[in-house]
């Protein structure tokens, strides 16, 4: 089945999620370096067989998009507004806090996190207008250099 990349542009690093619509589960989601992205996106399209690439809208996006300009098929660029404020409530669904940490404030769980991925995954849903779920095997991966 083919799968789909969302990505969440930045300046400095990007979220990225490697996802399958049809099952609604995501497989992968990283951040990475926006100077790696193409690179890594290369090795994914020459692992994976992807139909379309998710952009948002938001800060270097056009830069991000001219990197990807090889890829032959469908990019699509779409909305991302307040995308990094609901990564923030998208992550205690994804991740919900349990036993005695429930009496711990939230934000303490999420600082020095970096949401970007949860980001790309919001813009993907958005897109798709539907939830999906992680991948049991999901290494979900914070930053990768």
């Amino acid at each position: 089945m083919p799968r789909v990349i969302t990505i969440d542009p930045g300046k400095s690093k990007c979220g990225l999620v490697l996802a399958e619509k049809s099952e609604k589960k995501v497989y992968k989601a990283i951040i990475l370096k926006s100077e790696l992205i193409e690179n890594y996106v290369r090795n994914l399209i020459a692992a994976e067989d992807i139909s379309q690439i998710i952009i948002g809208n938001g800060t270097t996006n056009k830069e991000i998009r001219e990197k990807l300009d090889f890829f032959k098929k469908e990019i699509i660029t779409f909305e991302e507004k307040n995308t990094t404020f609901r990564a923030k409530a998208r992550y205690f669904e994804l991740f919900p806090i349990r036993g005695l940490k429930f009496l711990i404030p939230r934000e303490v769980f999420i600082l020095n996190k970096n949401l970007d991925a949860i980001s790309a995954l919001i813009i993907l849903e958005d897109y798709c207008k539907m939830k999906f779920t992680l991948n049991q095997n999901l290494d979900f991966k914070t930053w990768l250099k």
